[in-house]
């Protein structure tokens, strides 16, 4: 711990560490069983984040969804852990936060090209409108370029 932590925290013992992480976990459970009811989104941009530990030889990641209300307030409004981006997955945070009260689906979702978001929405929330992530998008084009004339389409695409 005190190579995260500093000098200061030698002799830090095993149940002065589980403590914290015993108020975090309470605090993450209230913050994502919080009443939506009284919030009403414009945008959700949403991300799948892999990380490179491997615990296990499933291909999990956290979910990721930001939005942002009429006056542009943005916040964190879902985490949780997900299998591949599937469908299934996304489907369960969506319905999750209609069952928290979230009455008004959002005008538009932004995300990246993974299937598994799309498809549920359409099923949770069929009214909202779709946007492909424009730093996905650049790098979906870039890739498709040689590697001589990525930088100047790079400035390209940002004009666009």
């Amino acid at each position: 711990m005190s190579a995260i932590l500093g000098d200061g925290v030698k002799g830090l013992s095993a149940a002065n560490s589980v403590r914290p992480k015993k108020s975090w976990e309470e605090e993450y459970q209230k913050w994502r069983s919080r009443d939506l009811s009284e919030k009403e989104y414009v945008y959700f941009w949403v991300d799948g984040i892999y990380f490179n530990v491997r615990l296990d030889d499933e291909r999990t990641c956290i979910l990721v969804i930001m939005g942002a209300d009429k006056h542009g307030n943005k916040e964190l409004v879902a985490v949780d852990d997900g299998f591949r981006e599937s469908k299934q997955s996304w489907k369960e945070i969506l319905l999750e936060l209609k069952k928290r009260g979230l009455k008004v689906p959002p005008k538009r979702a932004i995300g990246d090209g993974a299937l598994g978001f799309w498809a549920a929405l359409d099923e949770v929330f069929p009214t909202t409108k779709r946007q492909r992530c424009w730093v996905h998008k650049t790098a979906t084009i870039l890739d498709k370029l040689p590697k001589s004339i990525q930088s100047k389409s790079t400035s390209m695409i940002h004009d666009m």
